[in-house]
């Protein structure tokens, strides 16, 4: 029998950048709205454990030791785990360690990409499972229940989240009707 190794989070090439979204509204939303979905008790702080749960849901198996490792450092003297404040700066310590010679920003700028649009792809390609342009109810909802979504249980109501941004109604959502739903949440929680 094979052994299984587990990822890690040391430091690798990527080419992926959907974990650096350089839009501040963007990121500071996102990451506030990850920081609720890890801290399950609502007591305001994400543990070791806590996030080490988050990621097996997600199929992002690391190795614990590792990752209290990496967490603890950021965790603030007396407390038993991050505080949102500690999860930001978690954050921009990976963003720095992953991505500080990403070369994706580059080549979107050469491609007439905006960063702002970049960003969005990437996170639209997390959505898209399939890879076809489009997100359908069953892609939303095998992201929400990844997410432990209590949405992603009743594919009515996810398919109800789909007719709110489904412009040209086909059923399903394409990049454009993405990047308008995103921008429409940037704006109404600025």
């Amino acid at each position: 029998m094979e052994a299984q190794t587990k990822p890690t989070l040391s430091r690798k090439s990527s080419s992926n950048s959907s974990f650096r979204l350089r839009s501040p509204s963007l990121n500071s939303l996102r990451l506030r709205r990850i920081f609720d979905l890890f801290d399950k008790n609502g007591d305001g702080m994400i543990t070791v454990q806590d996030l080490n749960q988050a990621l097996t849901l997600l199929g992002l198996d690391a190795d614990f030791s590792e990752l209290e490792s990496t967490i603890r450092s950021h965790i603030k003297p007396g407390n038993d785990g991050l505080e949102f404040e500690d999860f930001v700066c978690l954050h921009h310590s990976l963003d720095e360690t992953f991505f500080s010679n990403d070369e994706q920003s580059e080549v979107n700028q050469q491609d007439g990409m905006t960063q702002e649009e970049s960003d969005l792809s990437e996170a639209f390609k997390v959505f898209d499972e399939d890879g076809d342009g489009y997100i359908s109810a069953h892609e939303l909802q095998v992201v929400l229940r990844k997410l432990g979504m209590p949405e992603a249980k009743e594919l009515d109501r996810v398919e109800q989240m789909i007719c709110s941004v489904d412009s040209n109604h086909d059923g399903r959502v394409d990049f454009v009707e993405f990047k308008d739903m995103m921008r429409s949440v940037i704006v109404r929680s600025a």
